[in-house]
């Protein structure tokens, strides 16, 4: 009998309560070690599960101040799922959102990348 596959939405609402717990390592284990993260602005790449699992330890500088999602809801299956993220900081209290695109080698995430409104980004530090 053959192995039920993952949906890859779950994988992604997965790696999402890993990081409201925090759990770094049970994040990046759903990545392929060559993966690409893409953050805001799409001029800042990390290469590699190392560099993306090192990048999470200062994942608060990362962040506006008082930076917290009020909701998450994914679109897509498959080879690509993108998860638009409702959130607020100190210094937007009324909220944005942003979207992130995952893509997929099999079961694994081998591209994450942001796509946020850079200049309320930037405002929000």
């Amino acid at each position: 009998m053959l192995k039920e596959q993952t949906r890859t939405s779950e994988i992604v609402r997965r790696g999402w309560d890993a990081v409201a717990r925090g759990d770094w390592e049970a994040l990046v284990a759903d990545y392929i070690e060559d993966m690409v993260f893409v953050m805001p602005g799409q001029a800042d790449v990390l290469n590699g599960r190392a560099a993306f699992r090192e990048a999470l330890d200062g994942l608060g500088g990362l962040l506006p101040k008082g930076f917290s999602i009020s909701s998450i809801r994914q679109i897509g299956e498959g080879p690509e799922v993108v998860s638009i993220v409702e959130w607020t900081c100190d210094s937007i209290p009324e909220g944005s959102q942003l979207a992130v695109l995952f893509r997929f080698r099999g079961d694994k995430v081998a591209e994450e990348r942001w796509f946020v409104d850079t200049e309320q980004w930037k405002a929000a530090f």
